[in-house]
């Protein structure tokens, strides 16, 4: 197990933490957010290198940012790393428009970091993730186990991150330079769904405290970055292609460059008036991807999406939104070689109640 943070008995100004990330949980819970920042910051060297480590999303890159401005002061370098290929177009936009560095987690050498921080998610979350022993992990996501962090906050709560790394910034008197606001305001809208989905006080006080400081032109390209001229194809083929049964939108894509546009497809279908299910699939590599959209009104896309697929692939999320990811080799009856919106519809129609 690893070490617990320095004992508070040494040092007045330190906050003693539990060992077992469900102990150190809830005892951050119950700081104050100076508290929680003086926690987190008495885990670092004025000649620590830093390696912040990130499933890149728009909370998870506005959060390693916020982190990396925290630390720059304290800290000999800051460098934050992402597992994933990032192809979202608003993804990219949000990078490049608001200068986040960025480098991928396979090509940093490890060894030249010497304190490791995990934002946005849980080693358990991806296998590229539990190679690395954290000194600390920030997330809003339910709570796993089989690891453990000297420093942990999490708080499944909180709509994103974001939030949590703007109450940071707050407590250390730190006003957010344009960008990494803008960034933030951004995260926040995104995980929380434009506060649709689940949402704290919390997300709310901080997206105001943000709003004033944001660049709504800068937001506005992010926002509006949605599609490559060369995915315009699929909106062809999904109009081609979809089935509506019980207020139930069926479609299925073929094979797809992206499963991004997968989620670009689904959210534009959501629109539809007297519509209460998207459900959209495609294939991508060897993999088909589900993804499920509703009005989360007395419904639940997560739990949908395990009934669908949890038994022979990845499957879940949130109320109104979920994904699933399944091995074509694990479809019944050799679905794979000729899937099909009917055969989509069959699938899922069964489990709608």
């Amino acid at each position: 197990m690893t070490n617990s943070v320095n004992n508070s008995k040494n040092n007045p100004e330190k906050v003693d933490l539990p060992q077992s990330p469900e102990q150190s949980a809830r005892a951050t819970k119950r700081l104050s957010n100076k508290e929680r920042l003086r926690s987190f910051l008495q885990i670092f060297n004025r000649d620590d290198r830093v390696l912040i480590v990130i499933i890149a999303d728009p909370d998870a890159m506005a959060s390693a940012q916020a982190v990396k401005r925290l630390l720059s002061r304290k800290v000999e370098d800051v460098t934050i790393a992402h597992n994933n290929e990032i192809k979202r177009v608003n993804n990219l936009a949000m990078r490049d428009f608001l200068k986040i560095p960025l480098h991928r987690l396979r090509g940093v050498k490890q060894g030249q970091y010497t304190k490791f921080v995990l934002v946005d998610s849980q080693p358990p979350h991806h296998p590229d993730l539990t190679s690395i022993s954290y000194d600390a992990v920030i997330d809003h996501h339910p709570l796993t186990d089989g690891w453990d962090a000297p420093f942990v906050d999490i708080r499944p709560e909180y709509g994103a991150v974001a939030s949590m790394l703007t109450e940071y910034l707050k407590a250390a008197k730190i006003k957010p330079a344009v960008a990494l606001a803008t960034a933030l305001f951004y995260g926040i809208k995104v995980d929380t769904q434009n506060f649709t989905n689940k949402t704290s006080p919390s997300d709310i006080l901080c997206f105001q405290y943000l709003f004033k400081q944001i660049n709504q032109q800068l937001l506005n390209k992010i926002e509006t970055a949605d599609i490559r001229r060369s995915e315009l194809k699929y909106f062809k083929i999904a109009l081609e292609t979809m089935k509506i049964s019980k207020k139930c939108v069926y479609i299925h894509l073929g094979r797809v460059g992206n499963p991004d546009i997968l989620v670009v497809v689904a959210d534009f279908f959501s629109h539809i008036h007297d519509i209460a299910w998207v459900i959209i699939s495609g294939r991508y590599g060897e993999k088909l991807v589900v993804i499920f959209r509703c009005d989360g009104y007395k419904k639940h896309a997560g739990k949908l999406a395990a009934r669908v697929f949890g038994n022979i692939g990845s499957a879940g999320g949130h109320r109104q939104s979920a994904r699933a990811e399944v091995p074509c080799k694990n479809l019944p009856n050799g679905a794979a070689k000729k899937f099909s919106t009917a055969k989509l519809l069959r699938l899922v129609v069964k489990h709608i109640a």
